[in-house]
């Protein structure tokens, strides 16, 4: 008996050794202890970043004057290029319905003459014995000249299915030669290539393009949502993707009046000068982020936008405001612009309130991170 009173003692005094022990410990832990933010004046401007690309402001397709085989090209891409200089020639290939219908046309005007010089010497000379009037033998040398003209007419139509033109234009049909000064960025075709020409019902075959990259534009697309903030005239930040750690001053100049649908949102095109300078050399269709300011405000009370919470019923935003030693009273707060970062406080709170910061991140034991809540 007396083994199991101790047995039952020494159980009742561990019990209360480790009762006293678990007190000890759960009590002993600190008191969480919060920091604290203030208001401070600076400055926040909300900005937006329009994707798109920078492309030549005046780019010039060149097309054929005539329709053929492209005979020699005498430029490669990357090629300078001055107005006027010679890009490629031209061979003309006939049409064999067309050919055999200005010959026919040729062989009729040349009968058709024939036979107007026939009756032009036959009035002629009866007009010298004054057998015929004067209006006869006119009407005759009219009808006579007048087959001359039907000639010459036909046969230039022939030249010129033969040939693309007629005399001293033959060349320069044939020979394309660049309209404008720049840099050839394209050529789509290769010699042997069949090219048309352009015309009414045509756009006719690219030859090359020629663009001057020494004036370029930004090309992107905003939202509907912040279209109605831009203005012409609007100073962009425009930063090329192959070109790091280097900004370009850029300029609004055409926002566009309608929008198009795109993957169920409206967006606008919208274009900017760019400003280029000697010491680098941007290529055409370089992709880029042009960054717009789309509103700022200076000399402003501000607050992180970590020490502002939310009620989840209202979505009323508020702060808590340090009144004693660890101890904070809620207050809502009006704001204004963030810059994702920073946001302006309208009314709610002054300068030297002290605002509780509820969610500071703290490393724990394994060295992750735990956020208070």
């Amino acid at each position: 008996m007396k083994i199991v009173r101790y047995l039952v003692i020494s159980v009742f005094v561990l019990g209360i050794l480790f009762a006293a022990a678990y007190f000890i410990k759960t009590n002993s832990k600190s008191i969480k202890t919060y920091e604290t933010e203030s208001p401070f004046i600076s400055s926040i401007e909300r900005k937006t970043v329009v994707t798109g690309k920078v492309i030549p402001e005046d780019e010039v397709e060149i097309k054929p004057q005539v329709s053929g085989i492209l005979d020699q090209l005498f430029v490669e891409e990357g090629d300078e290029v001055k107005a006027g200089d010679l890009l490629a020639k031209v061979q003309i290939v006939p049409d064999e319905s067309s050919l055999n219908s200005a010959q026919g046309r040729v062989n009729n005007a040349k009968i058709v003459l024939a036979n107007a010089k026939m009756d032009f010497d036959r009035n002629q000379k009866l007009f010298t014995k004054e057998i015929i009037s004067r209006r006869d033998f006119e009407a005759s040398e009219l009808n006579f000249k007048q087959a001359q003209q039907e000639l010459r007419v036909a046969q230039s139509n022939l030249q010129i299915i033969k040939e693309g033109s007629v005399g001293g234009a033959r060349t320069a049909n044939t020979n394309i030669r660049a309209t404008i000064a720049g840099t050839v960025l394209e050529i789509p075709v290769k010699e042997g290539d069949q090219v048309t020409e352009s015309n009414t019902f045509n756009n006719g075959t690219t030859i090359a393009s020629v663009a001057d990259l020494n004036k370029m534009i930004f090309e992107g697309e905003v939202d509907e949502a912040e279209v109605g903030k831009l203005f012409m005239n609007m100073p962009l930040q425009v930063n090329l993707g192959a070109i790091q750690g280097r900004d370009f001053e850029a300029k609004l100049k055409f926002i566009s009046p309608k929008g198009k649908e795109d993957q169920g949102a409206v967006k606008f095109t919208i274009e900017g000068d760019v400003y280029l300078d000697d010491s680098v050399f941007v290529r055409a269709g370089y992709s880029a982020n042009a960054s717009i300011v789309l509103e700022r405000k200076d000399s402003i009370m501000v607050l992180p936008e970590s020490v502002i919470q939310f009620d989840r019923k209202t979505d009323v935003s508020y702060v808590e405001i340090k009144t004693d030693e660890q101890s904070f009273e809620r207050k809502d707060i009006e704001t204004g612009i963030s810059d994702g970062i920073n946001v302006e406080i309208l009314s709610g709170i002054t300068m030297g309130d002290e605002i509780k910061v509820w969610n500071k991140t703290e490393p724990n034991k394994l060295g992750e991170v735990d956020e208070d809540n």
